[in-house]
């Protein structure tokens, strides 16, 4: 008998159903020679300073720095009875296999690796790495399960950083706070992020604003702008030197000039975005994606890559007809170069998000608003990335005035290629309330 130990009760249940257990029981399921349970996050963390010494419950100068040779590690609160549960099953002689599926990453690989030393298992490890919760990808991670021995590194690098985030946290905390007489928490990546903030804050401050101005020359058909002048009485005397008279043109030059389409969303791309379009913070982005994730609707959102693997590419044809299947029914004509989107090199742990195939048969307004906005961003975003280029051609024509050169750029556009598809979702956002992704 194998166990399988999830991160979320969610996932939980949808690996269940893809491996037949039927039975479900008081913090698991059971069923055709497998039992899958669950970790409903950290059930294991760091044990607090005081753990190691009862002194270190007051703050004092003198007990700095904190540094444990001997890690202590403690069940979190309110969880003791679910690690009852995964430790029982654990110990059944029954069981030969432990199945890591929590999430396919650093966290996920710690959250698990510590209620596995806690219990003090040894039985051997699989590891389940997939970027999906649908049926079929949990079919195939199942097929080709690793070697937990494989994913030993990645424990250890999220060890190191959990401990990190320990030891600067504990002692940084105390300190300031010792020395400044009030409580100021410090971490890691909190402490250098606000410290930017206050950075960008203090110039934005300071920044002076300077004027300046420019002649513009009325052609009837076209208008030329010169360029800036920092004084008003200088623009104000080439303004009147230019009235009325001739302009002679010194170039005409046009090239063709290419945009491509945007890549794919990795979590930090989307976050930004989401916080442009719709005001979400990071943490909001980054929750409404999960939720989707555990819904099926999208893949794994931890994710730093903007490409997607070689193996994917036949699927993304019927994806992205679904993708414009949530706004419209006009997909006939949907450019799909989907080679553009491919790079396996620059696909580490996991590819970049996108929505999955169950969006075919989703409800948009079955999702919470804040879920519904995110999808419509990941799946107008993939249906972008594999169009066409927009391309255009640029003309920019000099002139000379009293000595001055003024200029102008005009643009004829080649092929609308993926901003067509913004246009037609613009035309309609009135009606099906879009908002569009800035690429």
């Amino acid at each position: 008998m194998k166990l399988v130990i999830a991160e979320k009760p969610s996932v939980a249940q949808s690996i269940s159903k893809v491996l037949g257990t039927t039975t479900k029981n008081n913090g698991y399921f059971e069923g055709n020679g497998y039992l899958v349970s669950w970790c409903v996050g950290h059930l294991v963390e760091l044990a607090t300073a005081e753990n190691y010494n009862e002194n270190f419950s007051k703050w004092n100068f003198e007990d700095l720095p904190i540094i444990p040779t001997d890690w202590k590690f403690n069940i979190s609160k309110g969880k003791e009875e679910q690690i009852k549960i995964i430790q029982s099953l654990m110990n059944k002689k029954e069981v030969d296999t432990i199945i890591c599926a929590t999430d396919a990453g650093r966290e996920g690989e710690l959250i698990f690796r510590l209620v596995y030393e806690k219990i003090g298992c040894t039985k051997p490890i699989k590891r389940l790495w997939i970027s999906s919760v649908e049926d079929e990808a949990i079919t195939k991670g199942f097929a080709k399960l690793s070697d937990g021995k494989d994913f030993e590194n990645l424990y250890q690098a999220a060890l190191c950083r959990a401990k990190a985030d320990w030891i600067v946290g504990i002692n940084a905390t105390r300190l300031f706070s010792i020395i400044y007489g009030l409580t100021l928490n410090i971490g890691r990546v909190m402490s250098p992020t606000l410290a930017m903030m206050v950075e960008r804050s203090k110039s934005i401050e300071a920044f002076k604003p300077e004027p300046f101005y420019y002649v513009v020359l009325d052609c009837g058909i076209i208008s030329l702008i010169s360029d800036k002048i920092k004084d008003k009485t200088q623009a104000d005397n080439l303004k009147s030197a230019c009235n009325n008279q001739k302009a002679t043109i010194t170039n005409v030059e046009q090239k063709n000039k290419t945009e491509n389409p945007p890549k794919l969303y990795d979590l930090t791309t989307l976050q930004r975005e989401a916080n442009k379009i719709l005001g979400f913070t990071a943490s909001e982005t980054l929750e409404y994606t999960q939720n989707l994730y555990e819904k099926k609707l999208c893949t794994y959102p931890r994710t730093d890559s903007r490409f997607i693997t070689e193996d994917m590419k036949n699927t993304i044809p019927t994806i992205a007809n679904a993708s414009v299947g949530i706004f419209m029914s006009e997909a006939d004509n949907l450019v799909m170069n989907v080679s553009q989107v491919v790079n396996n090199a620059k696909v580490t742990d996991h590819h970049a998000i996108i929505p999955t195939n169950k969006i075919k048969d989703l409800e948009m307004d079955s999702l919470p608003a804040g879920e519904r906005e995110i999808l419509k961003l990941i799946a107008i975003r993939l249906i972008t990335a594999i169009n066409d280029s927009h391309t255009y051609a640029e003309t920019v024509v000099t002139v000379t005035c009293h000595n001055s050169i003024f200029s102008t750029k005009g643009k004829t556009v080649i092929n609308e290629g993926f901003k067509a598809i913004q246009k037609l979702y613009s035309n309609n956002k009135e009606r099906l309330k879009i908002p569009l992704p800035i690429v």
